[in-house]
This record gives C-alpha cells, structure tokens and sequence, in this order.
C-alpha cells in the first residue's frame, strides 16, 4: 500500500495493516542502497512476528514503487565522488536526512508513535538519522552493515566498487539479473553458502517489480554528501546493536567498529564470515542477538 509522508508517496508493507496487530510493539525495517523493501527476506520478517512483532518495511525514495525523483536528474557521480575525497561539498539532489523523514513520515501515516528500528547498509544511516532527528520515536536502533560517514573510513576495494558501479550488459531481465548475481557474488559472504537459483529467483522478482537504477545514483550521491553524522553519533539515546560482518568487501568491518564506538553504549556483534549480504545463514545469525535486544529493551520500558 502506498501513504502521504514526507510530502510524497511511499510504498508500504505492513504485518499489521488489517488492525490485527494494534498491540504489538513495531520493528520498522530500512533497506539499503538501491534495495526495494520485498529484499528483506521472508524468514527474517516472519522470525520478528512470529516473536510478538509488527513489521513494517518501506521502499525509500527514488526506488521501487515509492516517488521517483527523475525530474532532479542524473548526478555525475565521478565528480561528486572525487569532491567527497578531497572534502568538498557533495551536491545531493536530497539528503539522508530527508529519507529519514520519509520513514518517519510513514510512522505517522500509520499511526504509531514509537518502533525499534532496523537498517542495513543505507538503511543503517538512514535508521542512525531517524534516532537523531526523533529520539522520542526511538525504542531501540540496531545497524547492520553500515557506517559512521566518518572519511577517515575505509572503503571497498577497487574490484568491488568497479562491480558496484558497473552496469548490466544488456536490457532485457535475464541480462538485469546476470547483473545483480554477479554483483552479490563479489559482496557476498564467503562464511555462508550461496543458494544461486533462490538468489536469481529474488532478483528476478525485484526487477520485475521496479527497476529504476538512477535511483541508485541519487541515494549514492546522497550518502557521500552526508558527512556530519559521525561527529553527531554520541547524541543518539537509542539502545543501540550493531551487527557487521568480519569479511564485508563493501562497508568493511572497521565501520561497524567505528560506529559502535561513537554511539553510547552501543554493542558491537561481529559475524565471521558474513560480507555484504542477506543469505539465510547470516540472516540467522542477525536474529540471535537482534530478538533479545529488542526484548532488553521492552523490559526496561
């Protein structure tokens, strides 16, 4: 279903959209850059309601079957890249300050006042931005595979960002598809086993729903120029988890490291053989410590 927040249109999926679950405490689940909100998978979304759990998910602006922003144009993500390294101003058709906003906004259109949330990757940032734009809606922050901002950071190695940045070899579904399974070959996680055919069969589904790659280069525009939100991490009140992956080829380890430690009282969980992927091993091992942080937090409310 799709709701007014922020000023535009958000797609929504909600566990508890036909009342039933008015109760129940929320996890608001933020996905990552260019990921539409059916790349959560199913298991981890039915673990968190089969623990008592109302689960809402999003697309984020610009992906999906959200508001698309082309009237903003492409970005020349070169140029803003190569300002982002030598610290100048990175100029971002929008901010992840304002996809906060659309999370929040879509809190609002459905009527609930507070929820745990969950982000990995961007999702991550943008859930770090909600617990600083709003604490009070804030019942507990957990980011996973994400990051600080900071620019001393280290980032991905040259063949992956070059697999990031590539493009698909043709147009048509099957090429799209090559595409993406080649990429998450290279992020993926070498501690936990590839299932190829799910992997195309969920790629395949997400491009038939929305393919929108331009998208992907505003959100990276907008990353890069959101350089203030290390230095703001240590106003976050939010009980904080971290969870990262020891072998991330994409956001390393040392930015979960690093975000745990600007956060107050964060813990940091590190998962050994887990890069930059969801497959249902890692998706287990993100649970384990997710569910009884979620719960910590509710016995202290």
């Amino acid at each position: 279903m799709r709701v007014k927040a922020n000023g535009i249109s958000i797609e929504v999926e909600d566990t508890g959209a036909d009342g039933s679950q008015a109760q129940r405490p929320v996890v608001l689940l933020v996905m990552g850059l260019g990921m539409q909100l059916i790349a959560w998978p199913p298991a981890f979304v039915q673990a968190l309601e089969d623990a008592g759990y109302r689960v809402v998910r999003l697309d984020n602006r610009d992906i999906g079957l959200s508001d698309h922003f082309d009237h903003l144009g492409a970005p020349n993500l070169l140029w803003e890249s190569f300002k982002h390294k030598v610290g100048l101003q990175v100029n971002a058709p929008y901010s992840v300050q304002d996809m906060a906003a659309d999370a929040l906004g879509v809190l609002q259109a459905l009527g609930i006042r507070q929820a745990h949330v969950v982000g990995v990757s961007m999702g991550g940032m943008i859930a770090q931005r909600i617990a600083l734009a709003a604490p009070d809606r804030v019942l507990s922050l957990t980011s996973v595979m994400s990051s600080s901002g900071a620019r001393s950071l280290p980032g991905p190695q040259a063949h992956v960002l070059r697999a990031l940045l590539s493009r698909p070899e043709g147009t048509g579904p099957n090429a799209i598809v090559d595409h993406y399974i080649k990429l998450f070959k290279v992020i993926g996680s070498p501690g936990f086993p590839l299932d190829e055919a799910s992997l195309r069969e969920r790629v395949l589904a997400a491009t038939q729903r929305s393919f929108h790659p331009v998208g992907t280069l505003r959100q990276m525009t907008a990353i890069a120029a959101d350089t203030s939100r290390a230095g703001e991490l240590g106003k976050v009140t939010a009980p904080t988890l971290v969870v990262h992956g020891k072998d991330d080829p994409l956001v390393p380890f040392a930015c979960g490291e690093d975000t745990a430690r600007r956060i107050p009282g964060a813990r940091l969980v590190a998962v050994e053989g887990m890069g930059h992927d969801l497959p249902p091993g890692v998706v287990d091992r993100i649970l384990e410590p997710l569910l009884p942080h979620l719960k910590s937090v509710e016995a202290l409310s």
